[in-house]
């Protein structure tokens, strides 16, 4: 019997909606989802490296919100933190810990191609809007070339005194594509019911 593999595209749509559902769940639901991931095999250890990476994101966020929210101050304390922002600030981080560790199996499941193929096919219906999908499909190709290598200090500033313009990538990108089936159009219609069903919750 022939193996079912996810079309590109309809795992990167899988991956939006799950992010956008981890955003109107708390935190029953966001501790089956991350329980889940960590079932799917290579997904634990780039999940933890993304967290790392983004440690002083989720310590900015958790800051901002713990101090920015209204409510009673932590052991009554002037300049402490408030227990409602401190709750809004647990939740708010691990929402994004979660979106990290579907990120994260997105990458696993689909690879650099696969993911770049998977953005060009939905970004494929715009071209009619006249969107030109081709050009941010090679943007992020770039971009994603460029953090897989080794980069000099400063090489940032070298990107935008060009305008944001990368001139040392390949000059030809070429993406493999595999044929959209049934299952593909079902996968998608329940994400999509799954998700309106989060959303109206």
């Amino acid at each position: 019997m022939e193996s079912y593999t996810l079309h590109p595209s309809a795992a990167v749509f899988l991956w939006f909606a799950a992010v956008l559902a981890v955003q109107y769940l708390a935190y029953p639901g966001l501790l089956l989802i991350s329980a889940c991931l960590l079932l799917i095999p290579g997904v634990a250890r780039p999940w933890f490296a993304f967290t790392r990476r983004a440690r002083w994101l989720l310590l900015s966020l958790w800051l901002i919100l713990a101090y920015h929210t209204p409510g009673e101050a932590y052991a009554d304390i002037a300049w402490a933190p408030t227990y409602e922002g401190m709750a809004e600030a647990n939740v708010h981080a691990l929402r994004l810990i979660v979106m990290l560790g579907c990120l994260s199996c997105l990458f696993s499941r689909l690879g650099r191609e696969g993911l770049l193929a998977g953005l060009a096919g939905l970004l494929l219906p715009a071209s009619r809007l006249g969107f030109d999908g081709e050009r941010l499909v090679v943007r992020l190709s770039l971009v994603l070339e460029r953090l897989q290598q080794a980069q000099e200090k400063g090489a940032w500033r070298k990107v935008l005194s060009a305008g944001g313009e990368m001139h040392d990538g390949p000059n030809v990108l070429s993406l493999q594509t595999q044929a959209w089936l049934r299952r593909d159009s079902l996968l998608v219609l329940v994400s999509t019911l799954a998700l309106l069903g989060v959303m109206a919750w």
